[in-house]
């Protein structure tokens, strides 16, 4: 393209108020706030410039900036069907909240709260007692501490209790979860110092013993919560860990990452550290994730000793990491799920998806395969078959549990164009794809989306 011409094409390119001004797009204002329309329209015709000068032959095309100003009618943050098959899928939100939950939500975000106001008195008061005593009384500790998430905890506590001193470590627990969270580099930013000991694969209590000197501040256990060594191993009980810490006056801190209430394995699922174990083998601090198989919001619990607990309220930090009345609602309402354990397994929306039942899965799938088949027929492969659903979100990363997926395999687009159109759908739609076939797993799916989940697919694949 000669420079006449191209000058020509940029110069008859539309302003942003010729644009704003035809009907397709001034039909959106009522739809999508009159800013992001604008945005979007200058983006649109400083990249169609660019492309211009750069020797593309596109045009200015009216219809395609009408679709993108109208994906912005939603929020960015949106419901979202799971269909990948992984429980606590930490891109997809972790832990869906119960209705109770939900409830709570919803009444104190309408309203004005009484956050941190003592009702007895009508004076300021810790926003901490909304769920101190429920983690008390469920975890038998002494006090109980809420932080934004787990990572926030272990920063709290290392910077309260051992700034500037060492905090002894198996080198086999150095982890590194998502997100490239990484134990040395927490403990490098909360001025802890930390001393390894051992190997990767076997420390034992004597490693622990030769490391203590004058300058120890804590000795720490951290849960392998995503992956396991096996083999020639060897990990100091917590038991153990407890009793040296007590003959030389060294708290110890139990780390569980994602942490639970209720032993699993008498539901038939693989069994996870619970906090209450922790307590009764005497550890100091204890810190967890409250959105993972707790099933609350985003949040880090720290429970433990009177005297720790207090200094850590008292941290200029913690205020920099404390949470908002939004995330308080969601966790008392989870917690005193847990005071009832029929009402918890009526209630708790990750219990119910973990304790699912194989036949129900079954029938869900049969019931999304006879409406596809009605809408597609031949055109699209399906098969109703087993397969495997993780837990996921840093929790018992090992083990899966057995589910009924839905495999499709479309012949006129490939399994990729089908998962990100699904994806693209409103609300998205997530599956994962196996041996080129494009999966859904009603390990996470709920019955009340799978007429959705047909309307994704009639519009993905016609």
């Amino acid at each position: 393209m000669d420079e006449t011409a191209q000058q020509e094409r940029l110069r008859n390119l539309p302003s942003v108020d010729k644009v704003l001004s035809d009907l397709k797009i001034a039909s959106l204002l009522e739809k999508v706030p009159r800013q992001i329309v604008l945005n979007t329209i200058r983006d649109y015709l400083e990249n169609l410039r660019s492309q211009i000068v750069g020797g593309s032959d596109k045009e200015f095309d009216i219809e395609s900036l009408a679709k993108t100003i109208e994906q912005h009618k939603r929020l960015s943050l949106r419901r979202a069907i799971n269909g990948i098959g992984v429980v606590l899928h930490t891109g997809l939100g972790r832990a869906p909240l119960s209705k109770t939950a939900q409830a709570a939500l919803i009444e104190v975000s309408e309203n004005f709260s009484n956050l941190a106001i003592d009702l007895e008195n009508g004076r300021r008061a810790e926003r901490y007692f909304h769920v101190e005593n429920l983690l008390r009384d469920i975890t038998g500790a002494e006090s109980a501490l809420v932080v934004n998430n787990n990572a926030a905890a272990t920063m709290l506590i290392l910077n309260t209790l051992a700034e500037n001193r060492e905090v002894v470590i198996s080198r086999g627990q150095l982890v590194e979860i998502g997100g490239a969270f990484r134990m040395p580099d927490v403990m490098k930013r909360s001025n802890a110092i930390m001393k390894e000991v051992g190997t990767t694969n076997r420390t034992h209590l004597r490693d622990y013993a030769a490391a203590i000197n004058e300058k120890t501040g804590l000795i720490i256990r951290v849960h392998m919560s995503n992956y396991r060594i096996i083999g020639f191993t060897k990990e100091v009980s917590l038991e153990d860990l407890v009793a040296l810490g007590r003959k030389h006056n060294i708290p110890v801190v139990d780390d569980l990452g994602s942490g639970a209430f209720i032993d699993l394995s008498k539901f038939g699922l693989p069994k996870e550290p619970m906090v209450q174990e922790s307590i009764g083998a005497g550890a100091d601090i204890i810190c967890f994730s409250g959105d993972k198989l707790i099933g609350g919001p985003q949040c880090g619990i720290i429970v433990g000793k009177k005297q720790y607990i207090d200094a850590m309220k008292k941290n200029p930090l913690t205020r920099a990491l404390r949470c908002g009345k939004l995330t308080y609602t969601a966790l008392e309402a989870t917690l005193r799920l847990f005071l009832d354990e029929e009402k918890l397994l009526k209630g708790h929306a990750l219990l119910r998806i973990l304790l699912k039942p194989i036949n129900q899965m079954e029938k869900e799938a049969k019931s999304l395969y006879k409406k596809s088949q009605v809408l597609f027929g031949d055109e699209v492969q399906m098969t109703i078959k087993d397969s495997l659903s993780e837990i996921g979100g840093g929790s018992l990363a090992t083990e899966s549990m057995p589910t009924k997926v839905l495999a499709i395999k479309p012949k006129k687009i490939s399994v990729e164009a089908l998962a990100k159109k699904m994806r693209l759908y409103d609300p998205p739609v997530f599956g994962r794809i196996e041996n080129d076939e494009y999966l859904l797993d009603f390990r996470t799916i709920r019955s009340d989306e799978i007429a959705t989940i047909a309307n994704a697919l009639k519009s993905s694949l016609s």
